[in-house]
């Protein structure tokens, strides 16, 4: 009996430590959550759509040319005598290049004077006989059949001389093509021979060309070859892609390669910047020029292979992110050219494009200028001579 006495105010402590607890969970059941607080509006960097220039371009790879480069023939056979310059070296025109050996022409040339000067003296005599012979026939000593002999003489004597002359004239021809000049002002190339070598008249003594003046030669495929006019703006370009020079396009050829299907299109140029002939360029065509809207490539999003653009509206006093299809053209060095889907002076965020959703709302922070003018789009080459971009 004591036992039972002793359990009884347990069981009530339990009961009342229970029946606490739910009231208390009965209490609290009956309180509302505080409501999260929204975030704040993301801040983005936006650029403003603006029309700009566009050029319709194509790069390719160029060959360089010398409007004037001849290789050097001997126009007589002999040995070297002299050779007066070196690979590399600049010449005038008229400077001598290599003497081949000309004594032998050097003694022809003296033979020629030496008759020429007899066929003189004979000439003189020969006049001076027809005189006298004529006053004696005036006076009746001479007869008119020597009176006609004196002249024929003369006469004779006469075309000798030219011939002698006209041969003289022949031999300092023929000597001077013993010293082989430069036709033209230019840059010797390789020298091909030595001292005693025997060259002939088809033996290639050097090469001489103009680096003044150059020629850049490029194939570009039949279908843009169809869009070129007179004076299309040609480029040449360094490594990094830095316009050396520009000229207009003179020369765009009649047919296509039957091979390569590629149209040779050349322009002139001149050299101001130490190219030189032969040599492989970057070359690139502006087909045409206009101006159109242009977006950075880093405001592109892509999904499913559509891009979109995530344009800055107002929604109810605030700036939200609109989420936008386009339609993009083609892709110049840092941004594309819009064909649609956007308007001109429209902002199109730049940064935290990952963390946005349509319709979320953001604070502009910074307006960007819209893309640098004289985006190129466009390029394609083609063929041997020219490359895509």
């Amino acid at each position: 009996m004591r036992l039972v006495r002793r359990v009884r105010p347990l069981k009530a402590l339990v009961v009342g430590v229970w029946g606490a607890a739910l009231v208390a969970g009965v209490s609290g059941c009956g309180d509302k959550p505080a409501a999260k607080a929204a975030p704040p509006p993301r801040e983005i960097d936006v650029v403003r759509l603006a029309p700009a220039e566009v050029r319709d371009t194509g790069e390719y790879l160029g060959t360089l040319l010398s409007r004037q480069s001849v290789t050097v023939l001997p126009q007589v056979a002999g040995y070297v005598r002299r050779i007066h310059v070196r690979p590399g070296q600049k010449v005038e025109a008229g400077d001598p290049l290599i003497d081949v050996d000309s004594r032998e022409e050097t003694a022809a040339l003296e033979s020629a004077k030496a008759q020429r000067t007899s066929a003189e003296v004979n000439l003189e005599q020969a006049r001076r006989t027809r005189a006298r012979i004529e006053s004696l026939y005036k006076e009746g000593l001479a007869s008119a059949q020597e009176m006609e002999q004196a002249r024929a003489q003369v006469d004779a004597l006469e075309a000798s001389t030219r011939a002698a002359a006209a041969q003289e004239a022949q031999r300092e021809v023929q000597l001077q093509f013993h010293a082989v000049r430069a036709p033209f002002s230019g840059t010797v190339g390789d020298v091909l021979v030595r001292l005693g070598d025997f060259v002939s008249a088809t033996t290639p003594l050097t090469s001489v060309a103009q680096a003044d003046v150059l020629e850049v030669s490029v194939a570009v495929p039949s279908e843009r070859a169809r869009s070129l006019r007179p004076e299309t703006p040609l480029e040449v370009l360094d490594s990094e892609g830095k316009v050396l020079l520009t000229s207009p396009v003179f020369f765009v050829a009649p047919q296509a390669d039957p091979r390569t299907q590629l149209v040779e299109v050349k322009a002139a140029f001149r050299n101001t910047v130490g190219l030189r002939p032969s040599e492989l360029v970057r070359a690139r065509i502006v087909y045409s020029t206009r101006s159109a809207l242009q977006l950075p490539a880093l405001a592109v999003v892509r999904q499913s292979g559509q891009p979109f653009a995530l344009v800055v509206t107002d929604k109810g006093g605030q700036s939200v992110v609109e989420r936008r299809p386009i339609k993009l053209g083609t892709l110049g060095e840092m941004a594309y050219v819009v064909e649609g889907g956007l308007k001109e002076g429209e902002q199109v965020a730049v940064t935290s494009l990952q963390s946005l959703r349509d319709g979320a709302p953001v604070k502009v922070k910074q307006t960007a200028p819209s893309a640098q003018a004289g985006t190129e789009a466009g390029a394609s080459g083609g063929g041997a001579a020219g490359g895509s971009r």
